[in-house]
């Protein structure tokens, strides 16, 4: 994507807002964080009845303070960064929006204005402050699994609705309505509820078939309920061996004092300063080396 030239203003403006290399800039993050922590405690506390009926006005006059400092906040990074379209359209970009819209969509929609609480997605710029990219790095790794199994999960799931549909006709014809099976829809949902193990209870079979099959549902949902976990367990698992085998290859030993040396881009010994063997496929016993350390 294309970048607009800045001016020295909006430069400044944007090494304080977007950047935490500067003291100005992490104070900036860390202000704004303590912010959204007290307007998240705002919608909080008014969901309480008692609250809301004697702090009420005073809670929304509040956060419309807080909407106008995000709104002005958002038009000011829209404003000072270089790639408008490109922060827009970025994970920032769009919580940073809708985080102003409930409290806009409350002056139509009065009951949208708890969703205000998905400012509390804006903290995750905490991350950035503190130097915890790394633990974004591991939720980018979970992230690529989920992605990885999506067409496994799908499977899945549809097999489970399959399931559900059949085991709902089955009840609803050894009960019937004057058990609270009304319809298939409605039985359907029972088994559903019976099968995740969930049990809410508001329906339940009375005859001895019905409870036999609500039996086997319960087994078969044990049995299955762990499906989708083994599958993302699985993909995970895939990843890091590739990550170790990448890691692997690129494995390199100086010849003159034997360090380790796993960046391909490296052509001097961080160590002694001889030169490295070109990267290339590990060789045996570097492979058993490694294979011993990780044990």
């Amino acid at each position: 994507m294309s970048t607009r030239e800045q001016t020295p203003l909006q430069r400044r403006y944007y090494e304080v807002i977007f950047g935490t290399e500067t003291t100005a800039g992490k104070w900036f993050d860390l202000v704004l964080i303590a912010i959204i922590i007290t307007s998240v405690m705002v919608v909080l506390l008014d969901s309480i009845a008692d609250y809301h009926r004697d702090y009420g006005a005073l809670f929304l006059r509040i956060e419309w303070v807080f909407t106008a400092l995000f709104t002005v906040e958002y038009l000011v990074r829209l404003w000072c960064v270089p790639n408008r379209k490109g922060y827009a359209t970025s994970i920032y970009g769009v919580v940073d929006l809708l985080a102003l819209l409930p409290t806009y969509l409350s002056l139509l929609l009065p009951q949208t204005a708890p969703l205000l609480i998905i400012r509390l997605l804006r903290i995750l710029r905490i991350f950035r402050v503190l130097r915890l990219l790394a633990l974004l790095n591991e939720a980018n790794d979970l992230a690529g699994a989920l992605h990885r199994s999506t067409r496994k999960i799908f499977v899945f799931f549809s097999l489970m609705i399959i399931l559900a549909t059949i085991f709902g006709c089955l009840i609803y014809v050894i009960e019937g309505p004057e058990h609270g099976f009304n319809n298939i829809p409605h039985s359907i949902y029972w088994a559903i509820v019976t099968i995740t193990t969930v049990g809410y209870g508001d329906v339940t079979p009375q005859t001895p078939l019905g409870q036999i099959l609500s039996s086997v549902g319960m087994l078969i949902g044990y049995a299955v309920i762990a499906v989708p976990t083994g599958i993302v367990t699985a993909e995970m698992t895939r990843g890091q061996m590739r990550e170790r085998a990448d890691r692997l290859r690129n494995l390199r030993n100086c010849t003159t004092c034997a360090a380790a040396e796993t960046d391909p881009t490296a052509h001097y010994c961080r160590r002694c300063g001889s030169h490295l063997p070109a990267p290339g496929h590990a060789p045996e016993t570097q492979l058993r080396s490694e294979d011993e350390a990780g044990e």
